[in-house]
């Protein structure tokens, strides 16, 4: 995926203003796909994550993520008091949400460090498209410019093969002390 980003963007600071979203980029999909690159998720978007997470024929999600009980269950706005920043890809064509990586504070240890926790999905028809490798890694790229003392740090289960690669190929390493028999802990 080739992310171009956009000359005249509004300033901002994270994390925006809950269901206020603003275009950052515009990307293209290997197939010629055409995607807006967006901080923040708005209400349309939100709901869409909603339907997403609450969608039992999409095993990939329901097993590998609790965004059942965090997104479909449980209120965006909850999720969202915590501080976190929602990045979405939007499909040009449909407007639908394509994928999404959100980051945020949560310490993986108590050693004073800047940890922030970071989080990424894609969604049918467009997973295994090849769009979150370029896209996870242009997020991570704007968080840091707004916290620059940040490590990242993701928990994902250890059959989750696409969203470890996907780690590995970030450069993040994993911290087996932390992790355990169905949990990687990985660090960057």
């Amino acid at each position: 995926m080739k992310i171009i980003s956009l000359n005249k963007v509004p300033s901002f600071s994270l994390p925006l203003l809950i269901f206020r979203s603003i275009r950052i980029a515009d990307a293209i999909g290997r197939d010629g796909e055409e995607f807006g690159v967006f901080v923040g998720l708005d209400e349309n978007h939100a709901s869409q994550l909603r339907e997403f997470s609450l969608n039992k024929d999409d095993v990939d999600l329901q097993n590998n993520t609790g965004d059942r009980a965090r997104f479909g269950e449980g209120k965006y706005k909850d999720w969202y008091a915590k501080n976190r920043t929602p990045f979405c890809l939007i499909h040009k064509q449909t407007d639908a949400l394509s994928a999404l990586v959100w980051c945020g504070p949560k310490a993986l240890f108590p050693d004073g460090k800047n940890w922030q926790t970071v989080a990424w999905r894609s969604y049918t028809p467009f997973r295994g498209k090849g769009i979150m490798k370029n896209f996870t890694k242009f997020v991570m790229d704007i968080y840091k410019k707004s916290f620059p003392d940040a490590k990242f740090w993701i928990v994902l289960k250890r059959n989750n093969i696409g969203s470890a690669q996907l780690a590995v190929n970030l450069d993040f390493e994993v911290l087996e002390e932390t992790s355990n028999e169905t949990s990687l802990v990985m660090v960057k």
